[in-house]
């Protein structure tokens, strides 16, 4: 793989940008089936990493969420997705009334998986949801932090003509803000849509900047978590190794699966997608367009190497018809 896409880098981006006997690439592994929207982590993000807020916090009339959308201004971004549809009853106690029986007895409270599920009787993931008869209603919340996925083949690496966007020797993704010239070719060339210029408010840092996650590089050199896993109450955010990281991933679908849900995906782990796998990777309950996830990412420089051949053999092709011109004319 490495040696057919050398253009975009090999599986270990550390090594490839140059250094010796890095440590493990670091990312993160987000169980979208344990986040119960707090966003705390997005909190965690803003306070850190001195990200102005403000005009962010709108209500959109399309949701609870008061974000929308990764940004300059949001490096981290919990959506929460309302769904009408079936869920799977794992028996977990909740803290609503008990259901009715319609005689003597008990009756176990009725508990779902999926991210801050809902049931007629309440669950500890949310209110009661109930139809006008009292029975169940088929409800759920998908809740899913979003962040930077700090990609093996990374489009705005490629692409930054000043060299702001650098790989760190954790094999994540930065932005030098002192060296950013606000071209914005990065913007187009991610996948997710993840990078975007600072346009504010007023008052600003870096207005005019490239802006995203830098999965908190400058706590991870004094050995601290990124303040986003820190915060998480639920650890639906991990941080560690990555290699460690996929094999957890894929005990928990594992897991699920065995629990009944047959939905339960990871998205990014795979190293051989269009952009080599990703240091930010997910457990999700439903397809990736569900979620405002792209299906199939590609990085946008992995063709070029077939698109210089063409215009190569175009040009050769062109010249030689124009030579071929003359000599019939002689």
């Amino acid at each position: 793989m490495a040696g057919r896409n050398s253009l975009f880098g090999p599986v270990d981006p550390a090594l490839d940008a140059g250094y010796v006997d890095p440590p493990p690439r670091k990312g993160f592994f987000t169980d979208t089936s344990v986040c119960i929207g707090c966003k705390a982590c997005e909190v965690a993000c803003k306070e850190w990493n001195l990200i102005p807020g403000g005009e962010d916090y709108d209500l959109l009339g399309m949701s609870f969420d008061n974000t929308g959308a990764l940004g300059a201004n949001t490096w981290r971004h919990v959506a929460f997705i309302e769904q009408q549809r079936p869920t799977v009853n794992l028996g977990m106690p909740g803290s609503g009334p008990p259901a009715p029986t319609g005689g003597h007895g008990t009756s176990m409270p009725t508990g779902t998986v999926g991210s801050a599920s809902q049931t007629d009787t309440g669950s500890e993931d949310g209110p009661l949801m109930a139809d006008e008869e009292g029975a169940q209603a088929d409800f759920r919340w998908l809740m899913s932090s979003n962040v930077c996925k700090h990609c093996t083949h990374a489009g705005c690496l490629d692409v930054c003509p000043t060299g702001a966007l650098f790989r760190t020797e954790f094999g994540t993704v930065v932005v030098q803000d002192d060296v950013c010239n606000g071209c914005g070719y990065c913007v187009p060339a991610c996948p997710y849509g993840v990078i975007e210029r600072r346009r504010g408010p007023a008052g600003a840092l870096n207005v005019g900047i490239a802006q995203k996650c830098t999965l908190c590089y400058d706590r991870l050199g004094d050995g601290l978590q990124p303040a986003c896993a820190q915060a998480c109450p639920t650890a639906s955010i991990q941080y560690g190794d990555v290699d460690e990281l996929r094999e957890r991933a894929e005990r928990r679908r594992a897991e699920l699966h065995e629990q009944g849900v047959a939905e339960a995906r990871l998205y990014g782990h795979d190293p051989h997608d269009g952009v080599g796998g990703t240091g930010a990777f997910f457990l999700l309950l439903d397809e990736p367009e569900v979620y405002g996830l792209p299906p199939d990412p590609v990085v946008p420089t992995r063709y070029l190497p077939q698109m210089f051949n063409r215009a190569t053999a175009a040009a050769g092709a062109l010249l030689a018809a124009a030579a071929l011109s003359f000599v019939g004319k002689r």
